[in-house]
């Protein structure tokens, strides 16, 4: 928890307890349903929360706003920028189900009235949606073609709306094709520690 303070030094009590309660609850469902890798448990803040809010580095959600995260498997980035946004609306989809108990599940145990889930693929959502956010689900020409149509033409934030897309390494092949304006936000500018020296952010503009 203390490196979520270290970076977020602003988080309500309600928040706190929110994040507090993430590890105890994703140890009891991973037991049963593996969704987080068994040798990530112990760096569970630094590897999922810590890297799933390195998108609010990159963009800070208004009130109002709505998200759609897909390929969440167990709630990551969605859950967690749940917790830091609580006035944005999320809408969790992942293609398997056991999953998707598993976002329920927590987002009902955490109090988490912004947060629906779906068990459903990424073409079958229908609604606009400030930005599309998600975690190295696929190709970024692949999920553009999943995420066609979805976006708002009308934009409130300073990123004009688009994907936000947490990826590690060098991407220069896989964004070769990509036509859009794109640009990536390297997360070791913000965070020190060395699990994030490759990592990044991914946006996409689409509008």
């Amino acid at each position: 928890m203390d490196i979520l303070t270290k970076y977020f030094p602003d988080l309500s009590p309600i928040q706190l307890q929110q994040f507090a309660q993430l590890e105890e609850l994703y140890t009891f469902w991973n037991a049963q349903i593996n969704v987080i890798s068994r040798k990530d448990t112990e760096n569970f803040y630094t590897h999922h929360v810590l890297h799933s809010l390195g998108i609010a580095k990159v963009c800070a959600f208004k009130p109002g706003s709505s998200i759609l995260d897909i390929g969440t498997g167990g709630g990551f980035p969605g859950i967690p920028l749940a917790i830091l946004f609580p006035e944005t609306s999320f809408v969790l989809v992942d293609s398997i189900g056991k999953k998707i108990k598993v976002v329920t599940e927590v987002a009902t145990a955490l109090g988490l009235t912004n947060v629906s889930a779906h068990h459903a693929r990424a073409e079958e959502i229908k609604g606009d949606f400030d930005f599309i956010v998600s975690r190295a689900v696929t190709q970024m020409p692949i999920f553009l073609t999943w995420v066609k149509g979805k976006v708002k033409k009308k934009s409130e934030h300073d990123l004009v709306n688009g994907i936000l897309y947490l990826k590690g390494g060098d991407l220069t092949e896989e964004m070769k094709p990509v036509k859009h304006l794109h640009k990536e936000f390297l997360l070791s500018d913000t965070f020190e520690e060395s699990f994030f020296e490759t990592k990044k952010v991914i946006y996409v503009k689409l509008r």
